[in-house]
């Protein structure tokens, strides 16, 4: 009865078939998430940052005034913006992704205002002369920008902002002279770290 049926159910290439059709509708899911996804996130520059704030670490260390380490790590702020700018700019062109528009305007977005925020607290916080808070501050505020704005990205991103928010939990808590480590080990460790992840799994 019904041997067409029956053939059809126990003949040895339906497993083929079936596998096959599994992996066309993974490339097919994954393809779709990644033209929703702002994938122009750069891993080379990521390490770029990482390595640039490795050094701003060491010279912050050595200043023997608050303004000097401040102007230190400020000047670093500076240097990690147009790396970033320029990296992921030349990545967006490489991959024809827009950088205004879609998946890489909301990134934007949901960056920028814990950004603007530490901006603002940090002249306030150096102001009441509570310079030690700043690098706790700065990760966590920093990294809360990364996980909202990792929402529109690759899965690693916002991962690599929940490690930079509990390196910044952490150094709320350690002593001041430990504010260039945990700087380091953040902007530095982490960037460079998930810049690898990054650069390896989806390129540049």
């Amino acid at each position: 009865m019904f041997p067409d049926r029956q053939a059809r159910r126990t003949r040895p290439g339906g497993r083929v078939l079936d596998a096959h059709a599994a992996e066309n509708l993974r490339f097919i899911r994954e393809t779709m998430e990644r033209s929703a996804s702002f994938t122009a996130v750069p891993g080379i520059g990521g390490m770029a940052i990482g390595a640039t704030a490795i050094v701003a670490a060491w010279v912050a260390s050595r200043q023997t005034t608050s303004a000097a380490w401040l102007a230190t790590w400020l000047g670093e702020a500076m240097a990690a913006i147009l790396i970033g700018a320029w990296t992921v700019n030349q990545k967006a062109r490489a991959r024809g992704q827009p950088l205004l528009t879609g998946a890489g305007r909301k990134f934007a977005l949901s960056l920028s205002p814990p950004l603007v925020a530490g901006a603002l607290l940090t002249i306030i916080i150096y102001r009441l002369g509570h310079a030690s808070v700043l690098p706790g501050l700065w990760l966590l505020l920093y990294g809360a920008g990364i996980v909202t704005a990792g929402a529109f990205s690759v899965r690693v991103v916002p991962v690599m902002g929940l490690c930079l928010m509990a390196i910044g939990a952490l150094a709320l808590f350690t002593p001041p002279a430990w504010r260039d480590v945990s700087m380091a080990v953040g902007f530095g460790g982490v960037q460079i770290l998930f810049g690898a992840i990054i650069a390896r799994r989806f390129g540049g």
